[in-house]
């Protein structure tokens, strides 16, 4: 499975995507990411008490976002495609 990091979310990992072995849902590779990359990267992928998604992180899955999925349960595979992007303001 492949991981692309946006943003912010590459400033914290150094790198734009990265392959890993598919783990059984959503809520399991935030998990896992937050162990490789540490606190701050958690505390910008989950929310403060550690039970959510973080309301700032838009996580995709094959192009389709998760909230129109099976949210943090959504179930990866082998060939899935995951992408994490911080929300983004402006003007």
């Amino acid at each position: 499975m492949k991981v692309k990091f946006f943003a912010t979310f590459r400033e914290f990992t150094n790198r734009k995507e990265e392959d890993i072995t598919a783990p059984s849902d959503i809520w399991a590779l935030l998990c896992d990411l937050s162990k490789r990359y540490g606190a701050a990267f958690e505390a910008k992928l989950i929310s403060p008490d550690g039970s959510e998604i973080h309301c700032d992180t838009i996580i995709l899955v094959n192009g389709r976002n998760i909230h129109h999925l099976d949210g943090k349960e959504t179930k990866l595979k082998e060939t899935d495609l995951v992408s994490l992007f911080p929300v983004v303001a402006g003007g």
